[in-house]
């Protein structure tokens, strides 16, 4: 008797309200899909790094006739310089062996790959146009400084290129992403929880004979609050279904196709997608039960 009554002011009052309790379902969902679209960048961000950190190389780029460096004063580096070069880097203490040599053929290949749809550039360019350069990998991809102070400035070296730095900025820009995102989860979250204290505070007034009746026979708090408390709880995770959902659209059709681009085994799995979903469905529900007690506790005079 006493549940069936608990869950029929629970439907008087979502029905009451209904515009009030669509609003807060909009709102919840909105906020913790945004919540949950940060974290999960986070998570993508973490494994990307994980993944190209560890196939970072520092690009030693060799001079051409056509290079317009001075240091290079117009000349191709010869045989010998780049022999010199490639056992000089093969020492370091910081370098992790083989070091990889691209001659201007293979580079030109590898243009034409990166660039083939741009047909105009790829014909303006030419072989000799290509550099050729020594790819070294590190054993610390963070302590870069000392091998590069050790090669620049060598004969025949035209430019050093840290991939590293080039990573570190892509990274930097998603990072600010995921800021953003949460951000605006947070002001979203904010506006769910005023929404629900004041949808929770009209019921309350809405009810305010039943409920003083209930006190005069002797209700406890607890159960005079926990119908409002229910309403908050149900939009909550009406809410959070709707995030869950938009999460998984997120999940197939920006991080899978993102990831694809990049880095196909670098993508976030679906456990991780899971305990997002989890995580933000909680905080949901946790938010609109806080919000429902302490606007109870601040509104609700029987």
């Amino acid at each position: 008797m006493r549940a069936n009554f608990i869950f029929s002011e629970v439907w008087i009052g979502l029905r009451r309200n209904l515009t009030m309790t669509i609003a807060v379902v909009i709102t919840v969902a909105v906020g913790m899909a945004m919540l949950g679209v940060g974290l999960m960048i986070n998570a993508q961000v973490s494994l990307m790094k994980d993944y190209w950190y560890d196939k970072v190389q520092i690009s030693v780029f060799l001079c051409t006739k056509t290079t317009p460096d001075p240091d290079c004063k117009g000349k191709a580096a010869t045989q010998q310089q780049m022999q010199a070069l490639k056992t000089k880097i093969e020492s370091l203490p910081g370098v992790q062996p083989p070091v990889a040599f691209e001659d201007q053929v293979a580079a030109y290949e590898n243009f034409k790959k990166s660039y083939g749809s741009n047909k105009a550039l790829v014909e303006a360019a030419g072989v000799d146009d290509m550099p050729p350069s020594f790819r070294v990998k590190l054993k610390d991809p963070d302590n870069y400084q000392p091998v590069i102070q050790q090669i620049e400035g060598q004969p025949g070296v035209a430019q050093i290129i840290n991939q590293k730095d080039l990573i570190g900025r892509f990274f930097d820009m998603l990072q600010l992403v995921r800021s953003a995102a949460l951000v605006v989860a947070i002001i979203l979250v904010l506006a769910a929880a005023l929404l629900i204290g004041n949808t929770v505070r009209l019921s309350a007034f809405n009810r305010r004979r039943e409920t003083g009746i209930m006190r005069l026979v002797g209700a406890s708090n607890l159960y005079i609050q926990l119908p409002f408390v229910m309403e908050g709880v149900i939009a909550g995770l009406i809410g959070g279904v709707f995030a869950a959902v938009m999460l998984i659209v997120a999940k197939v059709f920006m991080f899978e196709e993102f990831a694809r681009f990049l880095a196909a085994s670098s993508s976030i799995g679906w456990d991780d997608v899971a305990q997002t979903i989890s995580l933000t469905m909680g905080i949901g529900v946790l938010i609109c039960v806080l919000a429902s007690f302490v606007t109870l506790r601040r509104y609700l005079r029987v």
